[in-house]
């Protein structure tokens, strides 16, 4: 007899955190050729201190300390302003965190990927490998050639721990794909004139943090109720200065449309609100970004989150699968599918995203659901060329799922609606989902995909009902003796999302033998008491209620 398969243990369903901060942008408008030259000027200037001070702060690797950082923002004051040299030092961390970030992350692929390579050359040549362990490679040239891999990865993964122990980071101000592309003008249809000019305008540094308390939240870029933009000038650019203390207002006016309210509330409580004033050399558009944080307050509890129903939501590479259940799990009307492509420009893919979920939640609002289940994806450990080798489809399809982007967009926008997301563990649902649920809803007018049932899977996951629609029936035939043959299975049952063993023959005495069972009920008595002694079971064709 076969050893049972162990299942892996499946994290309890949440209600995710609702979003930390928002940012609204509009367009500065009906700049004159003045505005426009100060603007650069000011960003040329302070991009060039920030850049400056992020070499020194890398230089000083893990030797930083609170002293260094004053010392750092005394040299900054000097030739800009005390704000705005608070500014720079802020952002200068920031940047130098996320590269220690991406550089653990780094290491971590780096350590996944030599692991499955020596794993695999371990095995003998042809082994077949399973679901959680890759096999031996196939042929000896591909052994050997998986060899060299192997002694490039060890050493990109010495010399990345090198560089973490030592505090080394590597980052670019303007960023690595922009600078990487002035080697490749001609595929990307630029000449080396335009280049230049996104260069330096995302290099550029025109933004100012927050100040609870001062006039308006902001004393660096300040915005008036009427709309009114002024920014205060540097010491070195003093001289061009069109208002009082050193100011220069612009003549474009500000209007936020979205969140306008909110917007105009805080500046009048004097509450922080961070902006950023940006270039768009493309269009050829000044923009202005407001922003501030929020709170992060609790979120409603899991059982109101289950109160009325649930829509569960399926993640692909090119689509969002649906479908909404009632409180006790049933699948409620047909599936929806809500399309998107993520081919193109990232502006592209973020509007398909962006589409596709609004879509995805004014449905939601129309079902009169007031929450939406999805997996808690991550597949860092999944993509990589080592652990699924030729499958180079299988990996494009995998890197092709916005995990991470879609949970920050998909909580930001939810919160607007009034809706919450509970996360799942996505272990197992697309399977069960497929073997307990895709054919018995299957007809002529509806059509289930894989993913229609893996989305009715994560439903009834997130409502805290098992996958599979049935538990066994009682020992007695009569249903009014132990209680309904189809009582849901509770969270404690063992077994609960396992496959019942099919037992041959008719399941009720009141249904007909056919003439296959009819022949095995004519075998010999020792099998109709083998029969009898197990658990009596019955064909899963209704749903709960």
């Amino acid at each position: 007899m076969t050893e049972k398969k162990q299942l892996r243990t499946i994290d309890v369903p949440f209600v995710a955190l609702g979003p930390s901060g928002v940012a609204i942008r509009d367009r500065l408008k009906n700049l004159t050729a003045e505005d426009e030259k100060v603007l650069r000027l000011v960003g040329e200037h302070l991009g060039a201190l920030a850049s400056r001070d992020l070499a020194v702060r890398c230089g000083q690797g893990h030797d930083h300390s609170t002293q260094t950082w004053a010392a750092r923002k005394r040299e900054l004051t000097a030739v800009s302003s005390s704000r705005w040299a608070g500014a720079i030092t802020k952002a200068t961390h920031d940047e130098w965190a996320l590269s220690r970030r991406a550089q653990l992350a780094h290491v971590q692929s780096l350590e996944a990927g030599t692991r499955t390579l020596m794993h695999r050359l371990s095995l003998p040549l042809g082994e077949k490998g399973g679901k959680r362990a890759a096999g031996g490679y196939r042929s000896k040239s591909e052994w050997f050639q998986k060899t060299r891999r192997l002694a490039v990865l060890e050493h990109r993964l010495d010399r990345a721990r090198a560089e973490r122990d030592a505090g080394t980071v590597r980052v670019v101000r303007g960023g690595r794909r922009l600078l990487n592309t002035r080697h490749n003008l001609a595929a990307a249809q630029l000449a080396e004139q335009q280049w230049r000019q996104r260069w330096e305008a995302e290099r550029w540094f025109l933004a100012a943090d927050g100040e609870s308390g001062k006039r308006y939240g902001n004393e660096t870029i300040r915005i008036t109720p009427g709309g009114e933009v002024s920014i205060k000038l540097p010491a070195p650019l003093a001289h061009l200065a069109n208002s009082r203390h050193g100011r220069y207002v612009l003549t474009s006016l500000v209007a936020f449309k979205h969140r306008g309210a909110e917007w105009a509330d805080r500046i009048e409580a004097n509450r922080a609100v961070a902006y950023r004033i940006h270039l768009d050399v493309a269009r050829g558009r000044w923009y202005l970004t407001a922003a501030w944080q929020r709170p992060v307050v609790q979120t409603i509890p899991l059982e109101t989150a289950r109160a009325r129903g649930m829509v569960g939501v399926d993640t692909n590479a090119d689509h969002f699968a649906a479908y909404c259940l009632d409180p006790h799990g049933n699948p409620v009307g047909n599936p929806r599918r809500f399309h998107y492509d993520l081919n193109g420009s990232a502006d592209h893919r973020d509007a398909q995203l962006r589409h596709a979920l609004t879509r995805l939640l004014h449905w939601t609002k129309q079902t009169g659901a007031q929450t939406i289940a999805i997996e808690d994806l991550d597949f860092t450990a999944e993509k990589t060329r080592e652990k699924h080798g030729r499958r180079k489809r299988f990996r494009q399809l995998i890197s092709g799922i916005p995990t991470g982007k879609l949970k920050a967009r998909i909580v930001s926008m939810a919160a607007e609606m009034d809706l919450s997301i509970v996360a799942v563990d996505p272990a197992y649902t697309s399977m069960w989902g497929d073997q307990h649920w895709q054919k018995p809803l299957a007809s002529p007018r509806r059509k289930m995909s894989r993913h229609d049932a893996a989305s009715i899977a994560i439903g009834r996951r997130a409502l805290g009902h098992p996958i599979r629609r049935r538990t066994a029936p009682p020992r007695d035939d009569q249903s009014d003796r132990r209680g309904h043959r189809t009582v849901q299975a509770g969270p404690d049952t063992r077994g609960r999302e396992e496959t019942r063993p099919h037992v041959p023959g008719p399941r009720t005495r009141s249904v007909p033998p056919d003439a296959e069972r009819t022949r095995v009920t004519r075998t010999s008595k020792t099998v109709r008491d083998v029969r009898s002694d197990q658990e009596w079971v019955q064909d899963s064709l209704l749903l709960t209620v």
